[in-house]
């Protein structure tokens, strides 16, 4: 077991040292990778055309090419949308600049629309990171420095003056160095256990006043709401006697010509391979489903053109329940920081998310299907609804920005102590706001940059040189 762990975590070793030389290793680290250089973007002449990144990353992926066109629709809408959906072109420029090698367990995409409420396995509300798509072993302030760049685009979106704008990155800043350090104080198995319960959120966010409360709770009130039985109403129908997912395009459409192609030993085959990738005990549950219907979904915005399916369930009694199996592909972090230990990029997908989250959806797995070209293609699965809640930073004001900003900081500082050292980042980053003001700076940097790649987008819409189809 040690020797795997050693694989994802690098300074496995160092837990065996003293908390006191552990700090003082991160410390001297800064000798090499100063606090300020961190602050810098490196975005120059010598930079990788971002479209050339994003047209590159489409064709390698194996995406649905008539899906293309709605990716770049959605990145278009506005510079935080641009953002969100270009995490390869933000790992291409973080690769260029420093970094660290305190490695922990990225997200790889942790922006602030990658943080939400949902529920975990004792039913009661958690707030977490969401997405882990391009999760990978790397150096920390990479997830770091893209959340700190969301927060300032999102900011700035909504017309916020400077200091707004930088109050509210630097409250997330400032909130995951304060984090970090109370997680390098915590014993292994205290931080194994602890999660950020919606209640310890809720009672947060009362100190900014009784309106924040009630926005908070009726946020989570809808999370409560968006379950099984609710996507059984939503999206399905009887139709001829037999529940079926009802299409939406171009969002949802049926693709039951594409099954018909396929033998029922081939579809049961892929998910059987599913149901192996579970601990027994929730394989023995999944065993008492039947898989009823399956429609495609379109997701996301970086996500868009990878397959994504719903599928409906019963069990003999009609309970529904809901998956959503996603393609996985190759992280966008892989070409810089190495290839990942799993050869399925669908079990890099739940491995990884199982050691950021705090917990995760008990009916992660993953399976292989061969597409109709002869390539493999990976999955992932997870449950469709289960009390997920979202908040569209896009229409936040300053006061209410800093506070969600605060959290996902807090969150992100301890999804990475679970796989790295708290206490030697601690060590690197320190004890004052010195971290925290450069990575404000960092953020005002790339915010122009991004400005500046999204107005490139938009230019090549306009002369035509990018096809679009825009559904927001």
């Amino acid at each position: 077991m040690s020797i795997e762990l050693e694989g994802i975590n690098p300074y496995l070793a160092h837990f065996r040292a003293s908390p006191r030389d552990r700090y003082d290793e991160g410390r001297s680290k800064r000798e090499t990778i100063p606090l300020e250089s961190h602050a810098v973007t490196t975005v120059g002449p010598k930079r990788v055309d971002p479209l050339m990144i994003l047209q590159k990353q489409n064709l390698e992926q194996n995406r649905v090419q008539q899906l293309i066109p709605l990716r770049f629709g959605r990145m278009s809408y506005s510079p935080f949308t641009y953002l969100r959906g270009a995490a390869a072109v933000q790992a291409s420029d973080l690769a260029a600049g420093p970094r660290t090698d305190l490695w922990v367990e990225l997200c790889g995409d942790a922006h602030l629309g990658n943080f939400r409420w949902f529920n975990c396995p004792d039913r009661k509300p958690v707030f977490d990171l969401n997405d882990f798509d391009e999760t990978l072993p790397g150096p920390f302030e990479w997830d770091v420095k893209r959340l700190a760049a969301s927060i300032t685009v999102a900011a700035r979106i909504r017309g916020f003056s400077t200091k707004k704008c930088q109050a509210a990155t630097h409250s997330a800043m400032r909130a995951y160095r304060e984090s970090i350090i109370a997680a390098s104080e915590l014993n292994p198995l205290d931080l194994f256990y602890y999660r950020f319960r919606a209640e310890e959120a809720l009672e947060r966010i009362s100190q900014h006043g009784g309106k924040h409360r009630r926005w908070k709770e009726d946020v989570l009130a809808k999370a409560a709401r968006k379950n099984s039985m609710r996507a059984l109403n939503e999206l399905t129908a009887v139709v001829d006697g037999r529940r079926v997912l009802v299409p939406d395009p171009p969002r949802t459409v049926r693709i039951d010509d594409e099954l018909a192609d396929r033998s029922v030993e081939e579809i049961s085959q892929f998910f059987e391979s599913y149901k192996e990738s579970l601990p027994l005990d929730r394989r023995v549950l999944v065993d008492q489903f039947s898989l009823v219907d399956v429609v495609r979904k379109v997701v996301g915005v970086g996500s868009v053109g990878t397959r994504c399916l719903i599928v409906l369930l019963e069990s003999d009694d009609r309970t529904p329940l809901f998956l959503q199996f996603k393609q996985a592909t190759q992280s966008v972090l892989e070409q810089y920081l190495g290839k990942s230990i799993y050869k399925q990029s669908g079990q890099r997908v739940v491995e990884g998310q199982r050691l950021i989250q705090a917990t995760s959806d008990m009916l992660l797995g993953w399976s292989q299907w061969q597409g109709n070209d002869g390539k493999n293609v990976d999955f992932y699965f997870r449950q469709l609804w289960d009390g997920k809640g979202k908040i569209c930073v896009e229409e936040l004001g300053p006061t209410r920005l800093a506070i969600f900003a605060e959290l996902c900081g807090k969150t992100l500082a301890f999804s990475h102590a679970r796989s790295g050292d708290a206490m030697m980042i601690r060590g690197y980053i320190g004890e004052d706001e010195t971290f925290d003001d450069h990575l404000v700076r960092y953020a005002d940097s790339y915010a122009d940059c991004t400005w500046a790649d999204h107005a490139q987008l938009d230019l090549a819409i306009k002369e035509r040189q990018i096809d679009v189809i825009r559904d927001l």
